[in-house]
């Protein structure tokens, strides 16, 4: 059992594979945290709590004359409002009497066996063959009836612990909450430790920024109603000398695709807390008598082994538990080329069929048709929300261009952003109230459109019918799904004043229907996001895309730290990643090596290519079919820092038996009369022989990870080498 009560002490410990995380009904029946970190067996870790007069801290009343317990030192698995604790708090409600305060305590816990569900947000799933329990504690406040359960489920061979909060209002007027934290993890001692997190901006998404923790609130979240290209919903707090292979590390990751807020503080004691849900910024919710909030879902995993250890935890994770798509594991993912780069907007049937032709020559699976095909839609200034074949430049129609497609030996894919409205579109001047916009205020443009309010259930019906109406009508097996400016004008024409503070979450839960109601029904079609490139890369999206577009930014040697950061987390095998013209100075075979860290496909006008190129291009594809399981399936490895200083950046994917391996290096900065460079590898096994390169070498696993292999320096700048190795 993943979950154990002990009664005498009053506990509650959680046991994955490899770590344990206890809490207890402590004093006055105060939810108390204990401990998260490798594994404890069944210890009671209270003995570590120590209660002493502090001075200046406030005690609860049920404490009568005791001046030891004071929740301003006690490490807490929910912080309370009001109560005496000044550090950052998981929950603001307002309740009925316009009183701030929740005051919760245990009132009733229960084990069971399976994963938790949320009726209103995405969740990880547990599958058939899972060890997974979970376990729910109500937490009370007995003046305003307001209950706090919080929710855990445990994988125990994942090594995977998830959490998730929900508030329910058992009085009889409503309360409103303006802040509701979905993990509150509190570490006794923080003083050591460092905190990660994956910073950007369009174009540079998922950087990488490590900090050491000092006596500040570290913030880190989005306000753009999305997710973001400026933060990602990760952080990792390890300690000070944990590198990739070393040392100890928590991961926390939410499932949520709106407005977030992760804190880190360090205390006046050292002690260490964090908290991570829905920003509260301009978030006010209403729960009604009876009504219950869910917030999103956080997945945590703590690894002894360094970032790598962390890394394919979450890989192994989330390529099993978080999207049901076939094409997950069951389909091989097809090499594409979309149209963007090749003719933007400007293109017909006979183009695209030309195009379609040329990348045949170059091992092409796909082609996708981006922006362009749809309503009045020559630039980015109209069109945007009349999904309607444009048939000016479709003049065969779709159906019949998809035909001409597949008569190639292609498959056909399409891109939407139906989130967003053109002023200069039939959807805008039938109904200008669907678009968020403040009344009495001009709208903040951005790419010179506007958003739809997701929050409003006829907008939702719209986009579904509409979508779906084009998915129908030809046989379209992949869909691009973009969303190209950040949210503003919050504003909802069908809300009442007071609870305008629900839109942006409410633009969320109506976003998840319209993809539950179009993606799940076609189960059938490769879908990948995209968020003017990677602007909304998050596990809720990965719950509905198995794929999602890196960024906009396909410069190969920009891509090295792209694709750096967004590993931390993600696995590659959700990562979209293409060759594109961008980069006029790096060689093609170097481009085709940084995609193939992806799902590899081509971003390019194929009837520009010489014959040489496309002969290229199809070696490459072929290339990257034939290495598919082991990029797909295998543990990945960073092998260099390309945020430090070096002459390379190299990485590693290796099969879970360790039979196979692809070791990639991309020489990034010569230097005149430079020392020798050497990458060594990992994850092999030590005493097993590898042919190297089908024969080049071959070398035991103990000398390409203790040696390495040494990379040639008479080589152009940005050549790349590819070392496939294979037990003999």
């Amino acid at each position: 059992m993943g979950i154990i009560y002990h009664e005498k002490h009053k506990t509650i410990t959680l046991h994955t594979k490899n770590s344990s995380y206890q809490m207890k009904i402590g004093n006055l029946d105060y939810l108390l945290h204990l401990y998260y970190g490798p594994s404890i067996c069944d210890a009671d870790m209270s003995y570590q709590i120590m209660q002493y007069d502090r001075g200046f801290s406030g005690n609860p009343y049920e404490s009568r004359n005791s001046r030891t317990f004071s929740l301003d030192a006690q490490p807490q698995e929910f912080s309370t409002q009001q109560q005496g604790d000044f550090r950052t708090s998981s929950i603001e409600v307002v309740n009925a009497d316009g009183s701030y305060s929740f005051h919760g305590k245990v009132s009733d816990y229960k084990i069971t066996k399976g994963k938790y569900k949320l009726d209103t947000l995405p969740c990880v799933f547990a599958n058939a063959d899972d060890t997974a329990d979970s376990l729910e504690i109500t937490l009370s406040d007995t003046v305003s009836k307001v209950d706090v359960v919080l929710l855990y489920s445990v994988y125990e061979e994942a090594d995977i612990i998830t959490r998730a909060a929900k508030v329910k209002n058992n009085g009889s007027e409503s309360i409103h909450l303006k802040k509701i934290m979905s993990v509150c993890l509190d570490f006794l001692n923080g003083s050591d430790m460092d905190i990660l997190s994956l910073p950007g901006r369009y174009g540079q998404e998922r950087q990488v920024e490590r900090q050491h923790m000092t006596h500040h609130i570290h913030t880190i979240g989005s306000v753009r109603g999305s997710s973001s290209h400026q933060q990602n919903p990760f952080v990792v707090l390890c300690d000070k000398d944990t590198d990739e292979d070393f040392g100890k590390c928590y991961g926390f990751s939410l499932m949520y695709s709106g407005n977030f807020l992760a804190e880190a503080e360090l205390d006046q004691y050292d002690q260490l807390r964090l908290v991570m849900g829905i920003h509260p910024k301009q978030f006010v919710y209403e729960v009604k008598p009876s009504e219950t909030f869910e917030g999103p879902e956080v997945v945590m995993a703590f690894s002894e082994h360094g970032f790598t250890g962390l890394t394919h935890l979450y890989h192994n994770f989330y390529r099993t538990n978080l999207c049901k798509s076939k094409y997950v594991s069951q389909i091989q993912r097809p090499v594409l080329i979309n149209s963007w780069e090749a003719a933007f907007m400007d293109f017909d049937d006979v183009k695209l069929v030309e195009i379609a032709k040329a990348a045949k020559n170059m091992g092409v699976d796909l082609l996708v048709m981006d922006d362009g095909w749809f309503g009045k839609r020559d630039d980015d200034n109209s069109g945007l929300g009349d999904w309607v074949v444009n048939e000016d430049k479709i003049k065969c129609g779709l159906h019949k261009l998809v035909e001409q497609i597949n008569q190639l030996g292609m498959k056909f894919g399409i891109w939407f952003e139906p989130e967003m409205v053109s002023e200069d579109s039939d959807l805008y001047r039938a109904h200008p109230e669907w678009a968020m916009q403040i009344p009495g205020r001009h709208a903040v443009r951005s790419r010179n459109q506007i958003a739809l309010d997701m929050s409003r259930k006829d907008v939702q019906d719209y986009l579904i019918r509409s979508v779906n109406s084009i998915l129908d009508d030809a046989d379209i097996f992949y869909v691009k799904w973009d969303i190209n400016r950040s949210l503003a004008d919050i504003w909802s024409n069908e809300l009442p004043a007071k609870k305008q503070g629900e839109v942006y979450h409410r633009y969320i839960l109506g976003l998840y229907r319209v993809m539950d109601n179009i993606i799940k029904t076609h189960p059938d079609i490769l879908f990948e996001g995209c968020s003017g490139g990677g602007g909304r890369y998050d596990p809720a999206m990965l719950h509905y895309y198995p794929q999602y577009w890196v960024s906009d930014n396909n410069h190969p040697i920009d891509r090295l730290k792209l694709h750096y950061g967004t590993s931390f987390v993600y696995p590659v095998s959700t990562m979209g990643a293409h060759i594109s013209d961008s980069g006029k100075f790096v060689p093609l075979k170097t481009k085709a090596v940084v995609a193939m860290c992806g799902t590899f496909g081509y971003e390019l006008d194929a009837t520009h290519l010489t014959d040489e190129e496309q002969a290229v291009c199809r070696e490459q594809s072929d290339l990257f079919r034939k290495y598919y399981p082991i990029i797909f399936e295998g543990d990945y490895y960073r092998l260099s820092n390309p945020f430090e200083p070096g002459n390379m950046t190299a990485w590693q994917h290796v099969t879970k038996d360790k039979k196979e391996s692809l070791l990639s290096v991309v020489v990034t900065n010569l230097t005149c009369n430079g020392p020798q460079e050497y990458v060594k590898a990992k994850g092999l096994k030590p005493q097993t022989m590898y042919d190297v390169n089908d024969g080049e070498l071959t070398l035991s696993g103990n000398a390409l990870m203790n040696a390495g292999l040494p990379i040639p320096r008479e080589v152009d700048e940005y050549t790349a080498f590819q070392f496939y190795m294979r037990e003999v």
